[in-house]
């Protein structure tokens, strides 16, 4: 006979069977609290993403539109194109003032080694002068038709094709191939400085630049007010500094470079003290940030890939020019490209060494060539009513060793006001490089239907003689590395004196 089970027994049985069963429902309550947390993370990821997406769809957009009248790739350089716009649509207005020409008053070119290891960085003024290159009519501008006896200054250019317009005219009068474009306007410039944490600057005197409205509603002065030392800026205060110009120095849009050159070596320092550019996630988070405020024609994964693979370098290996001018003849307020200009910007187009200032020797000297002049082929045409213009300019060039091609003659019209060099074939950079340095003052125009292999230089009325064969190279404008720590020579001037007694900031 089986033992009969207690009623203990059986309640010890019968409690085991329910511990299995809340053991039961506590795994399915994990099982779908896990889920659900699953599905809220996957929720939340996905939010995320498409709230990322969205800002950076909002990123303008830049299409080139001249494909095939570009200058020639020396390298695996990168040659980014940094436009600051003016615009004032949005906030901007409240940051600037309601009147402003939409232009491009900073443009900058980050010239990237092929290694990543080395970054020059070249400011071209705003009141440079340039001839009108063709510019499509994209995005609401109105475009512009070429001509090359027109001038405007560079500016300018943004407001008649957009940014695609600025490339072509800076790829057509440096000769530097232009990879990338990005374009900030003031509320972006704002964002990206705050993103990265301010910057330290240190002003050598005290500052005071208040705003004074126009009667046509536009406003001069940044209002920027800062005492003499050191100081830690964010964004507004930041944009104020890089707009700080009339009470600043001389008033020239030159000196204002030279501090913007300053503050943005200290951003760099900043950034590259951050650790910014070794974590993807950090800078898709800045680009999603300035996205609105935003324009450029490569995509948000190249702009990072762009920025990490400059991770390594140091601020000793980045410096920043001031292509080099003189002020233009007919408007001492407006400039040009001097002659010297030519062998900085061959020199960035091809990777070299920047060309420095060589010194004067007895029956000799001269500016850089990039060819020999006896490789460089020339037609001299007569753009004027002058006389004997082209013949003289021909024996001149010839003894200076040029191969001149063809008797010279008239152009098909006399009113060329500026000289200006026609060539055919971004291959004929060199010789083109050459040359220019032989004419102060001339312009360059790419025209498909010159022969390659030969220049045609037209003859204007501006025209006074050859450069100077004894004329040496000059120094490079504003030449400053990121690695400095302060640059008082920007400050002082006619319009803020330096003092008597000693400044705050060493340099």
């Amino acid at each position: 006979m089986r033992p009969r089970r207690s009623t203990r027994q059986y309640r010890a049985s019968g409690s085991g069977r329910a511990g299995r069963s809340t053991l039961s429902r506590r795994r399915r309550v994990v099982a779908w609290m896990s889920i659900v947390m699953t599905a809220v993370l996957t929720i939340a990821v996905l939010g995320a993403y498409f709230t990322v997406r969205a800002k950076l769809d909002s990123i303008g957009r830049i299409v080139m539109a001249d494909t095939k009248n570009r200058p020639h790739n020396y390298s695996n350089a990168l040659n980014i194109l940094l436009l600051g716009s003016d615009t004032r649509s949005g906030h901007n207005a409240a940051i600037g003032g309601k009147v402003g020409c939409n232009c491009s008053d900073t443009i900058m070119i980050a010239h990237i080694s092929p290694g990543r290891g080395r970054v020059t960085v070249l400011s071209i003024p705003r009141d440079t002068v340039v001839p009108y290159y063709a510019c499509d009519p994209v995005q609401g501008t109105p475009g512009q038709q070429a001509d090359p006896g027109a001038f405007e200054r560079i500016n300018a250019t943004l407001e008649a094709g957009g940014p695609e317009c600025v490339r072509t005219t800076v790829e057509q009068q440096t000769g530097i191939r232009i990879d990338n474009i990005m374009q900030v306007d003031f509320t972006g410039f704002q964002k990206v400085v705050n993103d990265v944490g301010g910057v330290k600057v240190c002003v050598p005197v005290a500052i005071s630049d208040p705003i004074r409205a126009l009667p046509n509603g536009d406003v001069v002065g940044s209002g920027l007010k800062l005492s003499a030392g050191e100081h830690h800026i964010t964004g507004r205060v930041a944009l104020q500094f890089w707009r700080a110009r009339y009470a600043l120095a001389d008033g020239t849009d030159l000196a204002r470079i030279q501090r913007d050159q300053y503050l943005l070596a200290q951003i760099v320092k900043g950034v590259l003290h951050s650790g910014l550019l070794t974590s993807p996630t950090k800078l898709y988070s800045v680009i999603s940030d300035v996205a609105g405020s935003m324009s450029t024609d490569a995509s948000p994964s190249d702009l990072v890939r762009i920025a990490t693979s400059l991770s390594h370098v140091s601020t000793s290996d980045i410096q920043f020019v001031t292509a080099p001018t003189t002020p233009y003849p007919p408007d001492i307020n407006e400039l040009e490209f001097a002659p010297q200009a030519q062998a900085v910007f061959s020199a960035i187009a091809q990777d070299q060494k920047l060309p420095k200032a060589p010194h004067r020797k007895k029956g000799g000297g001269g500016a850089l060539l990039t060819t020999s002049p006896s490789r460089v082929k020339v037609t001299v045409l007569n753009g004027t009513a002058i006389p004997q213009l082209a013949a003289k300019v021909s024996a001149e060039l010839s003894g200076r060793g040029f191969a001149l091609v063809g008797p010279p003659a008239d152009a098909a019209t006399s009113n060329y006001v500026h000289t200006v060099i026609e060539y055919g074939s971004t291959a004929d950079q060199a010789a083109l490089d050459t040359l220019r340095q032989q004419i102060p003052g001339a312009t360059v125009q790419l025209v498909p239907g010159v022969a390659a292999g030969t220049l045609q230089l037209i003859l204007g009325t501006r025209f006074r003689a050859l450069a100077a064969q004894s004329k040496p190279l000059g120094t490079i404008s504003g030449s400053f590395k990121a690695s400095s720590h302060c640059r008082n020579s920007a400050f002082f001037g006619p319009n803020l004196a330096k003092p008597s007694g000693k400044v705050r900031c060493a340099c």
